[in-house]
């Protein structure tokens, strides 16, 4: 409820005390008075006379929303000289087209000249209109505007600097949003050298000076400034080596090259940089972005305000290490020397690690003890998650194992021959195996999954990005030491980075230009919003586990239920354990059947039924909600199939594509279903805990795959390999080949060098 203030304007405070502005994006979404500037090259078209309205009409929403929110919105607008010129011109083609018709009696227009316009009287011809067009826009929301034309003369008056503040603040006490805009129409020319004078005042020249100033006066948490360009860079943008600066400090001024300014409008990106730092001074955040680029325009605002890493964020506090973006960049560079490493080298930097994991295992548990005592406290994490961030002495000693693995497999990885062609006489083509690149691994509540994949990317000589849950940062940060030491064997310590700055998961997930491979590990709605996020990255991974175990007619009994059991209730919590068992229908009313049946109630696993086996019960179990159901617990779905044909088609219409058994003596029904079942893993008489890459002797796996391209199932060193192509001439070109050429494509394949035999 919004109540009216008792207060007289006149004793509002004049200007704003020095407040504390946000030190980091995360935190803009506590901002509650918001001030959006809208620059011409936003407001107007493409053409400079008239407003874009579609632009317009998204911004309007947005500011709609964020008031409905129960913030306080204003809007430092542009657009008024550019709706006034659309008028002008249209009024000045009428009335010459009248005088000309009159003066020859005449109807048919010529082509007719259209006088230069000046600015001020587009501005007042353009203003009511403007002001007109924001009024209905918000009116479809519900809100109200109202307008208020300022020149620098109302902050330099004391009384009337009195009078705006008061004014401001009553419309905003009232849930109405202030449209804010210099009176062009009386303003004078700008003075050139009059843009900053001194800390405490801004000249109001142009609208970024003003919303700047209006921000400071009104002690804004945030200054959204909307131009044409996606905020700073490192050079002029469109040049080849620009960079967008993610956060801007005071004092990095001379780190920047200022291009030219906007194409329309009174204030280039030098007085953006200049109003923004003075507000910045002020208290106010400041974030400069692009309100124009059509994939972004319609949720630029919000997204800003929700923290989203958009345009370039002016903080006063800057971060101890360096940037996700430099991580990136150093890792891309420790990768490629870790590539260019003996494949002895990159694996004494693998054993070197699994020494570390068993020589410092106390220093390790203890901090994974303060990593439980905090998730314990704080009561966040289900129990199968704490179960996952749990480490002990077996865990470790496994893992050291897992680790030697890798290092014994990983000597002919990287670089291996795996085709070679000759083209022709003296031009030889080799494909060879190589490095992705860079990998970005984010997982959740899974320490061990940290060198696990450290020592996966460093076989494969991938430069690595970790980003490990908040659960598990004491682990994390111990086990990301321990793996830089070993990496430091070989002078590569910075190959593999773990992020700890408040970099959210779906801002990582548009570093393309950085970033070749995104692996996620962790709840299947993690995934989901990994791959949901993902621009132009491929992710590898799957985003549920629905495994299925066919229990055919001819099944053993000795095997059924100890596949079973352990299929579900080893660790019901991991992607690979079973979540829907599909029964033969011969098999219902046997002691097969209640065997299983005993087996399931004794290991607590609740049982849901599926449709067709409800209807076969007089009192059935609590039907199953959906046939797609991950479970993640000692939970299951019993379903009854008339065939193997039948469970093929169910797993095909219901599974994952992740781990499917079948339990059978007859080898001609498995071998239909292995070779039917299109899942990355399908097994006969064996659990579907199998699915795992230590137990495929693969040492350990970054992820399990159900993708179709590229690696399938759990991924291990080779999943980490791409390929490229060599090809070795001498003085060859194209046209020798051609019809009449003197030269011919031969085609030979080659034999391949000897694999190395360790």
């Amino acid at each position: 409820i919004r109540c009216w203030s008792n207060i007289p304007f006149i004793t509002m405070p004049l200007s704003r005390a020095h407040g504390k502005s946000f030190a980091h994006r995360s935190e803009l979404k506590h901002a509650k008075r918001i001030v959006v500037k809208l620059g011409s090259a936003v407001v107007t078209r493409g053409d400079e006379c008239g407003l874009a309205l579609g632009r317009l009409a998204s911004i309007v929403e947005q500011v709609s929303m964020l008031q409905n929110q129960g913030r306080e919105m204003m809007i430092v607008t542009s657009g008024a000289v550019a709706f006034g010129k659309q008028r002008l011109r249209h009024e000045i083609l009428l009335s010459q087209s009248v005088r000309q018709a009159l003066h020859s009696g005449q109807s048919q227009l010529k082509d007719m000249a259209i006088p230069v316009l000046e600015a001020r009287a587009c501005a007042a011809a353009g203003q009511s209109g403007l002001m007109a067009l924001y009024e209905a826009m918000f009116t479809q929301y519900s809100i109200c505007a109202a307008q208020i034309l300022v020149t620098n003369l109302d902050f330099h008056d004391e009384q009337k600097r009195r009078n705006l503040n008061g004014t401001l603040h009553e419309l905003l006490r009232m849930n109405i949003v202030p449209i804010i805009n210099t009176n062009d129409a009386v303003v004078p020319p700008p003075e050139p050298n009059s843009d900053l004078q001194g800390v405490n005042v801004i000249s109001v020249k142009d609208n970024d000076s003003l919303a700047a100033r209006l921000a400071v006066e009104m002690k804004t948490d945030l200054l959204i400034v909307l131009s044409d360009v996606e905020g700073l860079f490192d050079s002029p943008p469109g040049s080849d080596d620009a960079k967008l600066i993610d956060i801007f400090y005071p004092g990095d001024q001379q780190s920047v090259t200022f291009g030219t300014k906007s194409r329309v409008g009174m204030g280039g990106m030098e007085a953006k940089v200049k109003a923004a730092l003075w507000a910045l001074q002020g208290g106010t955040s400041v974030v400069i972005a692009n309100g124009t680029h059509p994939k972004i325009s319609g949720h630029v605002i919000t997204d800003i305000v929700e923290g989203k890493k958009v345009g370039t964020f002016f903080s006063e506090v800057k971060p101890a290490g360096p940037t996700v973006e430099q991580q990136a960049e150093m890792a891309r560079a420790g990768g490629r020397t870790l590539a260019a490493l003996q494949p002895e080298q990159r694996a004494e930097i693998i054993y070197r690690l699994a020494d570390l994991l068993t020589d410092q295992r106390e220093d390790i548990l203890l901090a994974n003890k303060k990593d439980l005592e905090e998730a314990e406290n704080k009561g966040r994490l289900a129990l199968p998650l704490l179960k996952r961030l749990s480490l002990s002495t077996s865990k470790l000693n496994s893992l050291a194992i897992g680790l030697r693995q890798i290092a014994a497999s990983s000597q002919d990885s990287v670089g291996r021959v795996i085709r070679r062609t000759r083209i022709a006489k003296d031009l030889d083509l080799e494909q060879v195996t190589v490095p992705i690149g860079v990998l970005l691994v984010i997982f959740e509540s899974r320490p061990d999954c940290l060198p696990q994949v450290s020592a996966l990317a460093i076989a494969s000589g991938n430069g690595l990005l970790l980003k490990g849950g908040k659960e598990a940062a004491h682990s994390n940060q111990i086990l990301h030491h321990l793996t830089q030491e070993a990496l430091s064997t070989h002078g590569v310590r910075d190959a593999v980075q773990l992020v700890n700055t408040r970099e959210e998961v779906e801002d990582l997930c548009r570093l393309d230009k950085l970033i070749d491979l995104i692996i996620p590990r962790g709840s299947s709605q993690l995934v989901r919003n990994i791959q949901k996020a993902a621009k132009g990255i491929p992710v590898m991974g799957h985003s549920e586990g629905i495994c299925h175990v066919y229990v055919d007619t001819d099944a053993s009994v000795e095997k059924v239920t100890r596949i079973i059991r352990d299929s579900k209730c080893e660790y019901p919590a991991a992607c690979n354990a079973l979540e829907t068992l599909l029964i033969h229908r011969d098999l219902l009313r046997t002691p097969l059947f209640d065997q299983i049946i005993d087996m399931l109630r004794v290991e607590q696993v609740k049982i849901h039924a599926g449709p067709k086996f409800a209807s076969y019960l007089t009192f059935s179990p609590s039907e199953v909600k959906s046939l797609r159901t991950e479970y993640g617990d000692l939970e299951c779905c019993i379903e009854v199939v008339d065939s193997v044909q039948e469970a093929v088609e169910h797993i095909h219409k219901y599974g994952s594509s992740h781990t499917d058994v079948i339990i059978t003596e007859n080898e001609k029904t498995a071998e239909f279903f292995l070779q039917h079942v299109d899942s990355a893993c399908v097994f006969w008489n064996a659990s579907t805990r199998f699915s795992d890459g230590y137990r495929f002797g693969l040492g350990a796996e970054v992820g399990i795959s159900t993708s179709r391209i590229h690696a399938r199932g759990p991924v291990g060193i080779e999943g980490l390999l791409t390929t490229k192509w060599l090809l070795r001439g001498d003085n060859h070109v194209v046209s020798d080949f051609s019809e009449h050429g003197s030269m011919k494509y031969l085609h030979e394949s080659l034999p391949l060098p000897q694999r190395n035999a360790s």
